[in-house]
């Protein structure tokens, strides 16, 4: 089950917003010398009163010109069969460089390449044990106020009984006023755990920007197949500061 939550997790008024909450990510780094740090809550539903759970920071900051570098500090929880156990989850180590920048005019959109590096760092078998790495492509075209973005990557697990997958997203948003973003996603993961399946999910997202510097984001949505494996749906929500 530890496979499938890593899964079903994966988190600034502008007139194109994207990344968090969505699952499916965007290729824009934070603005050089710049902090958005995430205050988030997420997790996956699966059947009965059984769920997977992880709230904590999601730190960015940009650290040079089109480069942002990224440490998830997490916590996990778990409840299953009446039982529940929570403890440090395994750290999230990033850097997200974006290579190719759309043009106005032009179909080229914003390309980056975001590597991430997750640490076994959990405690009471929360974590995989083992050292996992994510490597994807995420690009990004904006139109006025819409914003349409997605891609995909490898994900390598190195964790006795899973197997190594690919996660594909795409997503669009539309700012509907100057506080207000709305969008959707679908997004797909190939079985990440040996007798595994695959699976597939429909998302809702909005974000609201309380004023400059603090956003209230909240995204969810179910599963569409092998719901007992994957989860009956999931859910994201944080309190975002922006620098």
């Amino acid at each position: 089950m530890r496979a499938t939550f890593a899964f079903a997790l994966v988190l600034v008024a502008t007139p194109a917003l994207a990344g968090p909450p969505y699952v499916t990510d965007d290729p824009e780094p934070t603005d050089l010398g710049k902090w958005e740090v995430f205050a988030y809550g997420e997790g996956t539903r699966f059947r009965s009163h059984s769920y997977e759970a992880e709230t904590g920071f999601d730190i960015n900051y940009g650290a040079a010109k089109d480069l942002q570098v990224t440490t998830v500090l997490p916590v996990a929880i778990e409840h299953e069969d009446g039982q529940m156990r929570s403890g440090l989850g395994d750290v999230e180590l990033g850097a997200k460089y974006m290579f190719i920048h759309q043009q106005d005019g032009t179909v080229v959109p914003d390309i980056s390449f975001y590597p991430t590096m997750t640490l076994p760092t959990a405690h009471h078998g929360l974590g995989s044990g083992k050292v996992g790495a994510f490597f994807p492509l995420w690009a990004q075209k904006d139109i006025g106020a819409w914003s349409m973005f997605g891609g995909g990557g490898y994900a390598i697990n190195p964790n006795k009984d899973a197997k190594d997958s690919w996660l594909v997203g795409y997503a669009i948003t539309r700012q509907l006023t100057d506080k207000f973003n709305l969008g959707a996603e679908i997004y797909h993961e190939t079985a990440d755990e040996v007798g595994g399946k695959p699976g597939t999910g429909l998302g809702l997202g909005m974000v609201y920007d309380l004023n400059e510097k603090w956003s209230i984001l909240a995204s969810g949505g179910p599963m569409l197949e092998h719901r007992d494996a994957t989860g009956r749906y999931a859910f994201y929500m944080s309190l975002a500061f922006h620098d």
